[in-house]
């Protein structure tokens, strides 16, 4: 078996230095594709926190939108027995989709919420990757 001198030597080395290439591309391929990823990550939570929040605002509107229609039935049409029993009926409608708008605002605060969290701990990870990333490009460049 025969033992052979695997090192670099100068010329090779400096050769290395010169071209300016970085010694493990793959290195790098893998950290870019990671952080793109959680860029990618990030842009689509932020996609949905709007989303869900034009939702709320769509949803409320609507909600808002009936009552009114609710409240014109009760201006344009005559009092009698029935009626009445009709109006009651229809104001407990007004009273049930308040309270749908209530809890619409509430679900929305708290998935807003999550989604803000799950942005704040993603936008850490690709901080510290990029730093990571940085300081490993500096290493690998001297």
């Amino acid at each position: 078996m025969e033992i052979k001198d695997i090192s670099l030597d100068e010329k090779t080395l400096e050769k290395l230095r010169k071209t300016g290439k970085p010694w493990n591309t793959s290195i790098e391929k893998v950290g870019k594709e990671k952080l793109d990823s959680l860029k990618k990550t990030i842009a689509e939570i932020e996609f949905l926190i709007e989303e869900r929040e034009n939702l709320s605002k769509n949803l409320i509107s609507e909600a808002e939108n009936i009552k009114i229609d609710i409240s014109n039935f009760f201006v344009q049409n005559p009092t009698g027995v029935q009626e009445i029993r009709e109006k009651i009926a229809l104001k407990q409608k007004q009273v049930d989709i308040s309270e749908l708008q209530l809890n619409e605002k509430i679900d929305c605060w708290q998935d807003v919420a999550k989604l803000k969290q799950e942005l704040r701990e993603k936008q850490k990870e690709l901080t510290d990757k990029e730093s990571r990333f940085d300081m490993l490009d500096k290493i690998l460049e001297e």
